[in-house]
């Protein structure tokens, strides 16, 4: 199997015109190419530019070799890497002790799953409810302003992931191809196709349900098993072995292999581990607001002629500002033709997030527009962070009016220190609801200062960008984790043999396919020690 990179065809092309593109690109006769896939489809849309799609294509071709000689030195053609997955240990015989997965988002659906696939027969901890239950507890939210702190947008089945974009690429280095693994569990659990080759692949809320239910359901098949409402509130350390775990029913569960596949927003076990002398350390996050435009306005600034195009759906963006005063502003999950969602997990604060269906139709875009901070902004330690996310969710708490609701301001008035009283033509689509005032008190004035020199000069990237009457809603706190609970090679914690810390929560990974490539990365470290008797 041999791989073209850089094939271009016009945006329009006939869909049986890729066989003779190929054909073509390698010299061949049609009888010479045995057969094709898809392994990426990008496009370009750069200004000055007839739209084109990019592909990436594995051909399987009558004497590769021949043809690999005439294209050496041509960067574009070469051997196709091995993307199959590869099992490093299958059990022999069950452990003693079965491993343990805390936790049931993407990266200890994936922790689980491999660890199952190779006959470990894992037991999995989840705090929150069944995918379907926490859905209906997570609208009782959005829709009632009632929050039920274990079962919301970050706790349950499937993690924050669930009520998200679904988006599933990352910029992570992936040698072993584990993000191809991730992709095709998903398919076959029920997502489309396409993720498969699409340049930036995403699946919607509503199809992650049933994707989640699918792939619990192959993890107990396999002698998995999944306990929901199971809190951890302890764990049992001997000799700096862990060597179980206690839930809030009083149970305690013994294993000597624990993957702690933790959400960013488990505070309460964080300062659990911290109190048991678990290493960890402060690291950097991301504090700011989500903005709202109308999708049409990014469509036409970002596709021109081509915007609306069925083939091109809702165009998204990723832009940068590297401020004065040595901050960097940057967007962060950007939601095309989606809703900004009420994403707390604490009583009393406030937290927002952005969310989009497969179809990405809503009216309005939305992304968090973020200011990077760093341990120096929060000294006092490895909780210093979440007290700071705190602070703030409860001020934005206090500013929308107590009820949930998230205060929000124009971006014109934001931007020259006007309080905003009435809407304009972006309606924003926060449930339970914003409440127009003044954000400058909702951020540190470091990242005041920073986004509003920042969003003019996004206004140059994306025209209109920083226009009068798009919505600002506060505050986005939950970019990544404030701490990393930190690892070593052997993905195990510096100082609790038997610790496994992975994905989101420990400070491994960033959107739903980092966390399932880490939990792939930490299930193989732990079938390999109980399989070499460690």
């Amino acid at each position: 199997m041999l791989r073209i990179t850089e094939l271009r065809l016009p945006l329009e092309h006939l869909e049986d015109a890729l066989r003779p593109a190929v054909v073509k690109r390698l010299g061949i006769a049609d009888g010479d190419l045995l057969g094709f896939t898809v392994f990426k489809r990008s496009y370009d849309a750069r200004k000055n530019n007839a739209l084109t799609f990019i592909y990436t294509i594995d051909a399987d071709v009558r004497d590769e070799a021949k043809v690999l000689k005439h294209f050496a030195g041509d960067r574009h053609i070469n051997p196709a890497p091995d993307t199959r997955y590869h099992f490093v240990a299958q059990a022999s015989t069950p452990p003693a002790h079965r491993p343990l997965v805390i936790g049931f988002g993407p990266c200890g659906i994936f922790a689980a799953l491999i660890l199952a696939q190779s006959g470990f027969r894992p037991i999995v901890l989840e705090r929150g409810k069944a995918v379907r239950e926490r859905t209906k507890d997570t609208w009782g939210l959005w829709r009632k302003n009632v929050l039920n702190p274990e079962s919301n947008v970050q706790f349950g089945e499937g993690g924050a992931g669930t009520f998200s974009d679904g988006k599933l690429y990352s910029q992570i280095k992936d040698p072993k191809h584990y993000g191809r693994k991730v992709l095709t569990e998903f398919v076959k659990a029920g997502a489309p196709e396409e993720i498969l080759y699409v340049s930036k692949p995403h699946i919607g809320t509503f199809r992650l349900v049933g994707m989640v239910e699918n792939m619990r359901a192959e993890i107990e098949s396999l002698g998995g098993e999944i306990r929901f409402q199971q809190r951890v509130v302890d764990v049992l350390i001997e000799d700096g072995h862990l060597r179980g775990v206690v839930l809030d029913s009083g149970e305690q569960i013994r294993s000597d292999h624990v993957v702690l596949a933790l959400g960013h927003s488990a505070r309460d076990t964080f300062e659990m581990l911290h109190e048991r002398g678990v290493f960890m350390e402060a690291k950097p996050f991301s504090v700011g607001f989500r903005i709202e435009h109308p999708q049409s306005l990014i469509d036409k600034a970002r596709l021109g002629k081509y915007a609306g195009h069925p083939l091109l759906g809702a165009a998204d963006y990723k832009i940068v500002h590297h401020a004065r005063n040595g901050r960097a502003v940057y967007s962060f999950c950007m939601c095309p033709g989606g809703t900004v969602v009420a994403a707390t997990s604490e009583p009393n604060r406030v937290v927002t997030n952005g969310m989009s269906q497969y179809s990405r139709n809503e009216r309005n875009a939305n992304a968090g527009i973020v200011v990077g901070i760093t341990p120096d902004d929060y000294p006092g330690g490895p909780l210093a962070g979440i007290a700071l996310q705190r602070a703030l969710e409860s001020r934005a708490f206090e500013l929308g009016g107590g009820t949930y609701e998230a205060p929000g301001q124009l971006v014109g008035d934001f931007i020259t220190g006007r309080p905003s009283t009435a809407l304009g033509s972006v309606e924003p689509s926060y449930k339970p609801g914003v409440k127009l005032g003044d954000l400058s008190t909702a951020l540190p004035g470091y990242a005041i200062e920073a986004m509003r020199e920042a969003l003019p000069a996004f206004d140059r990237q994306i025209k209109g960008f920083a226009m009068h009457d798009a919505v600002l809603t506060g505050v986005e706190t939950r970019t990544s984790s404030p701490l990393r609970l930190t690892r070593g090679e052997n993905c195990q914690s510096l100082n609790v043999k038997g610790l496994y810390p992975a994905g989101e929560g420990a400070g491994y990974a960033g959107g739903i396919l980092s966390a399932g490539v880490d939990g792939i990365r930490v299930a193989e470290a732990v079938a390999l020690a109980i399989s070499n008797g460690r």
